[in-house]
């Protein structure tokens, strides 16, 4: 089984990045859809592509990995305060992604699927708006989550 951990751990490493790498472009996206609101759909789609079929089933199998790595090594988290913790904001993180970004997402799709009214002016309505606002704040969020993980994982502070 030991033979296994390196494959295991490199595995865990790139899921790590692949998984998590395009989530610090959702503020971009999210930032120039804002300046161009007649592409804002496309952006929430392509957000919403990139975490459906990458950063999520990929997140989730850092989960299968890193149980797996606990496993080879018999680490009890227990005795280990920066595993627990990071075990703990991974939860927090899958959370939040699974049961609140994401069905905010789709609502977000679901407000700019159809044109405005004909002779409708101004800006988005303040549904859309208010709904912006807790995607990036729980999106901030979740990009401290992830930094906050990778800082446990790599420094292992009280090792």
């Amino acid at each position: 089984m030991e033979a296994l951990f390196p494959w295991i751990l490199l595995l865990h490493i790139g899921g790590a990045v692949v998984a998590f790498g395009p989530t610090f472009t959702f503020r971009l996206i999210g930032t120039m859809a804002a300046t161009e609101p007649m592409h804002a759909n496309f952006a929430l789609r392509v957000t919403k592509a990139i975490s459906g079929r990458i950063v999520i089933p990929l997140a989730i199998f850092q989960g299968v990995t890193g149980l797996a790595l606990v496993g080879i090594e018999q680490i009890n988290p227990f005795e280990k305060l920066w595993l627990l913790v990071a075990i703990v904001l991974y939860a927090a993180a899958l959370t939040i992604s699974l049961g609140f970004q994401t069905p905010l997402l789709k609502r977000m799709i679901e407000m700019t699927s159809t044109p405005p009214p004909a002779g409708a002016t101004g800006g988005p309505p303040p549904e859309f708006l208010a709904t912006a606002a807790k995607v990036r704040g729980s999106g901030l969020i979740l990009l401290l989550l992830i930094v906050s993980i990778i800082f446990l994982m790599v420094v292992k502070p009280g090792s």
